[in-house]
């Protein structure tokens, strides 16, 4: 998620401290820190499992149903880097505790939400809460680890609660969800974010790092104008037109806004993104790497969401266990994949990691829609956790290896930037594809499907205000039945052809792996190896 920070002087013990007490007060830091890590982790993984139930409890069109899950990524993924500097200039543990505090307002306004739009506020201000806690945490950690071994054991343990808050999330949203409502998955999580906070309060140890830090406040506007301009009109194309004047001014402006960043970024004397580092081939390689492979990879894990509980009809807990294996294989290959990464390199790993997302994605896209028991998904789903522990393992390696060192660390922070910039890319992107090709085609298929004219002006009429997604889902009494054989038809083959989407994604980033990366030993100094595990 972000990269290691260097080490920081001022936040060693003082002479004062015994070494136990020494020790105890790091173990508390440590502590807070992975509770931290891990609510922000389980934030973002929450909806996977419960968009079905999500979008028939709200009646959600496929539009806001996407925004759902972008409305926490986005924030997360621009605002990060930006509050990493806050938290070297204002204290790590007020900003983890403050952060915690804003993620509990998110997750009660989620949990008291009546409508999409209500749900996508409180997703948002989570999502705040989310981009200070990922850097915040680590930072905090980083900080106390004074020694390598003490170092590479907080890293651990912080890596460690990242991927468990990734596994537990759709284990707790869909449980809770299995017996209750969709609210309280948010309402349980908020009531974390508020034990985070207070344990953060009582347990870390205070640090910063204010030296040669500042806040670059135009950057930061620009780039987030710019994404947002720039989510708005993929997402909300398929249902408004894409040659309404929204989404085109939408376009408009990100063209606008991402000029404005490139001018305020080369004329900053402390900017958020070095752009001197892509005129490095093989770093701009990289990152565009990043950005189109975790495009595929979460690209392809929101199709699987919709499939599972939006067409499928799947509950919550039986849409959940998909998720756990996904996320389950990282975390018991782990040990081996940081030993491939010192032996091997990054290269052999990403190559081999974008093609096993890839193969993972179209396997997906062969089993039948009716197929809905695990057995069928078994394969694809291990291959595409193994995929992703590959990519995960190797991404940010791949970028520090060919910067000089000086500029590691930010290129470490630059390849976080732009990898979940992709990730907030996936889901808008395979929603418009999928969404649009499914409206197409249903509207093709109401003539032939036997409709009287007043259930074919009904039927029309849902399609237009809510989508493929309200159609599918709503309760039409017998209606619903006739239209059902088609509209099933239709979102498969849409979202099918957003896996074929994704897997061009993974292969083209496997390509500019094999290019630019290449094949050879790693090479990687220790420092940055323990980064690129972070």
């Amino acid at each position: 998620m972000v990269s290691v920070p260097a080490y920081d002087p001022s936040a060693a013990p003082s002479s004062s401290d015994t070494p136990p007490a020494a020790t105890a007060r790091h173990t508390r830091t440590i502590i807070a820190g992975c509770l931290a890590v891990c609510l922000a982790q389980i934030g973002l993984v929450l909806p996977a499992a419960i968009n079905g139930v999500m979008q028939r409890t709200l009646h959600a069109s496929g539009g806001e149903l996407t925004w759902i899950s972008d409305a926490f990524l986005v924030p997360a993924a621009v605002l990060a880097l930006t509050f990493g500097v806050v938290g070297d200039l204002y204290g790590r543990k007020k900003l983890v505790v403050g952060a915690a505090l804003v993620s509990a307002v998110g997750y009660l306004v989620s949990a008291t939400s009546d409508s999409a739009a209500q749900l996508i506020t409180g997703q948002a201000i989570s999502g705040i809460g989310a981009a200070a806690l990922f850097p915040a945490s680590l930072s905090m950690i980083t900080a106390v680890t004074t020694t390598p071994a003490a170092r590479a054991k907080g890293l651990a343990s912080w890596t460690t609660a990242l991927s468990l808050g990734a596994f537990l999330a759709p284990l707790m949203s869909g449980g809770i969800v299995e017996h209750a409502s969709f609210q309280w998955a948010f309402g349980v999580t908020g009531v974390l974010a508020v034990i985070t906070a207070l344990g953060a309060w009582l347990l870390a140890t205070e640090s910063s790092a204010p030296e040669g830090r500042s806040l670059d406040w135009p950057g930061q506007i620009a780039i987030a104008v710019a994404m947002l301009a720039l989510l708005y009109g993929i997402i909300q194309g398929p249902s408004d037109g894409w040659s309404s004047t929204p989404v085109v001014a939408s376009f408009v402006a990100f063209a606008v806004f991402i000029v404005a960043f490139v001018l305020v970024e080369s004329r900053s004397t402390a900017p958020m993104l070095r752009l001197e580092l892509f005129r490095i081939p093989a770093f701009a390689a990289s990152a565009a790497m990043a950005v189109i492979g975790m495009f595929g990879f979460l690209g392809g894990a929101y199709d699987l969401s919709i499939r599972l509980g939006v067409i499928q009809h799947q509950g919550p807990f039986q849409a959940a266990v998909p998720f756990l294996i996904v996320q389950g294989v990282t975390p018991l290959i782990w040990p081996l994949l940081v030993r491939m990464l010192h032996r091997v390199g990054p290269g052999p790993m990403l190559v081999t990691g974008f093609v096993s997302l890839a193969g993972a994605q179209l396997w997906l896209r062969a089993v039948p829609i009716h197929e809905s028991g695990l057995i069928p998904l078994l394969g694809p789903l291990v291959l595409n956790g193994v995929g992703f522990g590959l990519v995960v393992a190797a991404l940010t390696a791949a970028a520090v290896n060919v910067v000089p060192p000086k500029l590691t660390g930010m290129a470490g922070a630059t390849t976080s930037l732009v990898r979940d910039l992709g990730q907030t890319l996936g889901p808008a992107i395979v929603g418009a594809v999928a969404l649009g090709m499914a409206a197409r085609q249903i509207t093709g298929s109401l003539a032939d499907a036997g409709l009287t004219p007043k259930e074919h002006g009904i039927a029309s009429a849902v399609l237009h205000e809510g989508g493929p997604l309200a159609l599918h889902t709503a309760d039409l009494g017998p209606l619903s039945a006739k239209l059902a054989p088609y509209t099933t038809e239709a979102l498969a083959r849409g979202y099918n052809n957003g896996l074929i989407l994704t897997a061009v994604a993974c292969l083209a980033a496997a390509v500019i792996a094999a290019v630019f990366v290449g094949f050879g030993p790693s090479g990687t100094r220790p420092a940055e190896s323990e980064g690129s595990a972070a």
